[in-house]
C-alpha cells in the first residue's frame, strides 16, 4: 500500500502461488550500498546494546519486541539511542502488520486510511496493526488527536518516536493512553563496542581496516553518545584510508574524515531549555568554568546570541542585583554589543559578561522583593494613593486636595524628609530587605537610615516595624501616630547623659503637617555616636528650634543623619516645625548618600 505521506514496509511476497501466509511486514533487507549504520542494525533484541533498564526480562520494551503484548508504546530519546531499531525489530514481528509513517509528510487523511484499513482486517479476523510515527512531536494537536479512539481500543498499536520532550509535544489524552519509554544516550563503553562490531561483522566493514586505539577514542569522543554519528565516521574514515591504500585507520585519517564534533542541542526543543537552565545555574552558582562550557556548548550549535545576551542581562538583576550594581551595566553592555558586532567576535563580550556574573557576589534581594510586592497588589493590599502625593499640576487639582502637604525632599538638606509614601494598609510593610554580600552591605546599612528619617521612626520602633512584617503580623504604628523619635547616643556622651531614651508627645497632625514654632516641642532631634537617628529631647534640652550639634573628628555632617546649625532646616521662620525638623547624628563624614 502507498499513499502520499503514507509507505509500506512489507517485505515483497516471493511466495510460490497458493494460499497466501500472513506476511512478515517489517523494514525491508538493507541494500549493499546502504550507510553503515542501516547495515548495522541489529537483527534481534539480543543483539541491541545499551538500554539496560528496558531489556530486562518482562520490561514494556521486551513485550514490545517480541509480541507478548499489544500495548501502545512512545519511544523518547535523543539521536543515535537505537529508537528506529526498536521499530525494526518490532516490524519483523511476523504475527502483525507493520505500516510506518513519517510526520514530517504525512497529514489527518493518511492517518485515518491506516485505521480504516486496521479495522476491516482486524473484523475480518487479519492480523494486528503496528503503526509507527516517526517525529511524532511534529504532528499538529489535530493529528494527535485523529489517533486517540484507535489507540484506545487498539485498532492500532501505536510505536511513536521522538527526540523531544513528549510532556511538552505530545497531547496529555494520547500521552496517557501509552507506555512512555526514555531511552538514553549510550556511555562510551557501549559506543566502542558497536564500533568493534561494525570493524569485523560481515554486514559492516567486514575486517577490511583495522581502527587504532588513538582513532576508536577520537570516533567515540566525537560521537558523544550517539551511535549513529560514530559509525558514520567510521565509515567516512575507512573510506579514507581505503582511498589512501592504508589498511589500517589511524588518528591522523579519523581527524581527516570528521573534525567537528556533533553538538546535541536543537533551539526549538528539550535540550535548548536543559543547555540554558545548566547555564544560568552555573553562573548562580559562581562557576565561571562551568558557564562558559554551557555558552560554548550554545554557540558550537548556532544559538541566537541575542537570546543568551538577554538571559545574561535577566541574570544580571535575577541573581547578581545589589551586590553588584555594575553587572546590569556589563551585561547590557554585552547584549549592545551582539547587536553592534554580532559573531563571532561578539563571543568574547558574552564570554567577559559571563565571567562577570559568575564571579560577582550574589543577592536575590530584588527579585524577592518585588515578588513580595505583587504577590500583595494581586491579593489585593493597597489603598488609594494618599492626597499628598496625587497629581496636582492640573487645573482644580488643587481644590481637591492634591498635593497638599507633600514635603518636598530637596529642600532638606539631608534630601530626605519624613512623608508617607505607601498606601495606609501598607505602612511599615518592608519588602527590600538588603543582604551582606557585596556592594550590598554598604546599602543594608544605609536603608535601615532612610526608613527611620521617612517614617519617623526611633531605632526602637524601626526594629519592632520590621520585625512584626517579617513574622507576617500587623504593620508597626508609624511614628506619626505614637512618637517623633528617640534618643541614641554612645556612653560617655554629655548628650546621651542629658537626654538619652527621652521621649516627646505624639505629633497631633498627619504625616507632613507642620507644627507653629513656639508650641513647646523640641524642633531638633539629637543623636550621638550611636549612629541613631530622629531621636528628640525635651524643650528644655535646647531651644525651640534650635539644634545640639555633636562634633566628630572629621567635621563633615552625615546627611542621613547629622546637621549643623547654620543649615536650612535650622534656620527661617518655619525652624522647629515638622516640616523644617532637623536630625543631628554624630556618624563619622564619608559615609553612604541616600
Amino acid at each position: 500500500m502507498e499513499t502520499d505521506g503514507l509507505f509500506s514496509l512489507a517485505q515483497p511476497d516471493l511466495s510460490p502461488p497458493g494460499p497466501a501466509p500472513v506476511p512478515a511486514a517489517g523494514f525491508g533487507a538493507p541494500a549493499a550500498d546502504a550507510p553503515l549504520p542501516v547495515r548495522m542494525r541489529p537483527a534481534g533484541i539480543d543483539e541491541l546494546v545499551g538500554q539496560e533498564h528496558l531489556l530486562a526480562p518482562g520490561a514494556p520494551l521486551r513485550q514490545l519486541v517480541t509480541g507478548s503484548s499489544p500495548m501502545s508504546v512512545i519511544l523518547w530519546g535523543p539521536p543515535g539511542t537505537g529508537k528506529t531499531t526498536i521499530a525494526h525489530l518490532v516490524a519483523h514481528a511476523t504475527d502483525r502488520k507493520f505500516v510506518a509513517m513519517s510526520a514530517l509528510t504525512a497529514g489527518v487523511k493518511d492517518v485515518r486510511a491506516v485505521i480504516d484499513t486496521a479495522r476491516r482486517e482486524r473484523r475480518a479476523g487479519g492480523p494486528p496493526t503496528v503503526l509507527f510515527i516517526d517525529e511524532v512531536h511534529r504532528f499538529s494537536k489535530t493529528q494527535q488527536d485523529s489517533l486517540l479512539a484507535a489507540v484506545e481500543d487498539r485498532t492500532v498499536t501505536l510505536l511513536a518516536a521522538t527526540t523531544e520532550n513528549p510532556y511538552f509535544s505530545v497531547i496529555s489524552p494520547l500521552l496517557s493512553r501509552c507506555v512512555l519509554l526514555t531511552l538514553q544516550a549510550l556511555g562510551e563503553e557501549d559506543v566502542r563496542r558497536l564500533i568493534r562490531r561494525a570493524i569485523t561483522d560481515q554486514r559492516g566493514l567486514g575486517g577490511a581496516v583495522t581502527l587504532s586505539d588513538a582513532a576508536e577514542d577520537h570516533l567515540v569522543r566525537l560521537a558523544s553518545g550517539d551511535v549513529r554519528k560514530a559509525l558514520t565516521a567510521l565509515e567516512a574514515a575507512a573510506s579514507s584510508a581505503t582511498a589512501q591504500g592504508a589498511t589500517e585507520i589511524d588518528l591522523a585519517t579519523a581527524e581527516r574524515a570528521v573534525d567537528v564534533a556533533a553538538v546535541r542541542y536543537d533551539r526549538d526543543g528539550d535540550a535548548h531549555y536543559d543547555v540554558i537552565s545548566a547555564f544560568i545555574k552555573s553562573m548562580r552558582g559562581s562557576d565561571p568554568d562551568a558557564a562558559l562550557h554551557w555558552l560554548a556548548r550554545m554557540l558550537v550549535a548556532g544559538e541566537d546570541p541575542r537570546f543568551i545576551a538577554r538571559r545574561i542581562v535577566i541574570f544580571a538583576s535575577e541573581d547578581v542585583g545589589m551586590a553588584d550594581p555594575q553587572a546590569l551595566l556589563v551585561a547590557t553592555a554585552a547584549a549592545q554589543a551582539v547587536q553592534l558586532i554580532g559573531l563571532p567576535e561578539a563571543q568574547l563580550n558574552l564570554a567577559q559578561a559571563v565571567v562577570h556574573m559568575a564571579t560577582a557576589p550574589k543577592s536575590n534581594s530584588v527579585t524577592t522583593a518585588i515578588g513580595a510586592a505583587l504577590a500583595d497588589v494581586r491579593a489585593g493590599r493597597g489603598g488609594a494613593v494618599p492626597v499628598h502625593l496625587r497629581d496636582a499640576h492640573y487645573s482644580g487639582a488643587r481644590g481637591l486636595g492634591h498635593g497638599r502637604g507633600y514635603r518636598y525632599p530637596h529642600d532638606d538638606s539631608r534630601g530626605v524628609v519624613r512623608q508617607q509614601y505607601v498606601p495606609d494598609d501598607l505602612v511599615g510593610t518592608d519588602y527590600y530587605r538588603p543582604t551582606e554580600h557585596g556592594a550590598e552591605r554598604a546599602v543594608g546599612e544605609r536603608v535601615p537610615r532612610l526608613r527611620r528619617i521617612v517614617r519617623g521612626l526611633g531605632a526602637r520602633g524601626a526594629s519592632a516595624g520590621s520585625a512584626g512584617r517579617a513574622a507576617g503580623g500587623a504593620p508597626a504604628p508609624d511614628a506619626s501616630q505614637s512618637s517623633a523619635a528617640s534618643v541614641s547616643a554612645a556612653a560617655g556622651s554629655p548628650v546621651a547623659a542629658a537626654a538619652a531614651g527621652a521621649e516627646l508627645p505624639a505629633d497631633s497632625g498627619p504625616v507632613g503637617a507642620e507644627v507653629p514654632a513656639g508650641s513647646g516641642r523640641a524642633g531638633a532631634d539629637v543623636s550621638a555616636t550611636s549612629g541613631s537617628v530622629g531621636a528628640e529631647v525635651p524643650a528644655a534640652s535646647g531651644p525651640a528650634g534650635g539644634v545640639v550639634e555633636v562634633a566628630e573628628p572629621g567635621g563633615a555632617a552625615d546627611p542621613l543623619g547629622t546637621e549643623t546649625g547654620s543649615g536650612p532646616a535650622a534656620a527661617g521662620p518655619d525652624a522647629g516645625s515638622d516640616e523644617k525638623r532637623s536630625d543631628v547624628s554624630g556618624d563619622a563624614a564619608g559615609k553612604e548618600q541616600p
